[in-house]
């Protein structure tokens, strides 16, 4: 097993890194598996077969790490970590896809939680994230992994700062150091110490019981 999978204890498959070139097609198929709404969905438009062949062709040769969801060695969830070479405004972008039959699984939720820690370990500060203004499951995860979205032109955009998310816990109060004990009070706590003691053993030896 990739020494990047993790097993989800609450679903039966696994989560790892793909190899950008050798698995190529289970990317390129996952995504020819998305039914009609969700394709729209995930490109923002109605795609064919061809452009999502060239589609995963150009991610496995321009440094977009693919996290991918597995079922029974088929990948049935991905989510995407564009570099900012590919951007614009030079901000990585991130986009996921889940086949319908693996939904309302946490499927997205663990695929985000992955993504966002690759982002970390690539010293990335902010992700941009797209989806259709009609993808309400994908914008209430956004919003759950703190995207400000915003609405224009048919689609939801936003961007989530991760430096609010690496923020440390907050440390645990120091315990206070224990009060000093003076000579005095450390006599009297041996003697009560010691009456107890011998009281005990004359209760033991049958010593001060009643008649």
């Amino acid at each position: 097993m990739n020494r990047n999978s993790i097993r989800s204890t609450s679903l039966k498959g696994t989560v790892r890194t793909l190899s950008q070139q050798e698995e190529l097609p289970l990317l390129r198929d996952h995504l020819l598996r998305l039914d009609k709404s969700s394709r729209h969905d995930r490109f923002h438009g109605f795609i064919d077969d061809s452009f999502i062949g060239r589609y995963a062709e150009r991610c496995a040769n321009d440094g977009t790490v693919i996290i991918a969801y597995f079922e029974d060695g088929v990948v049935r969830g991905a989510a995407e970590l564009h570099p900012p070479e590919q951007s614009p405004d030079a901000q990585p972008e991130i986009a996921f896809s889940v086949e319908r039959s693996a939904r309302r699984k946490g499927v997205g939720s663990i695929l985000f939680r992955k993504l966002i820690a690759e982002a970390h370990a690539k010293g990335y500060t902010n992700l941009r994230i797209t989806t259709g203004a009609q993808n309400d499951a994908m914008r209430a995860l956004a919003t759950k992994f703190g995207a400000q979205l915003t609405f224009r032109h048919g689609e939801s955009t936003g961007s989530i700062d991760l430096t609010e998310q690496s923020q440390p816990e907050p440390a645990l109060a120091p315990a206070p150091a224990p009060a000093a004990v003076t000579p005095v009070e450390a006599a009297r706590a041996i003697v009560d110490m010691n009456r107890a003691y011998w009281r005990m053993v004359m209760q033991m030896s049958g010593w001060g019981r009643a008649a």
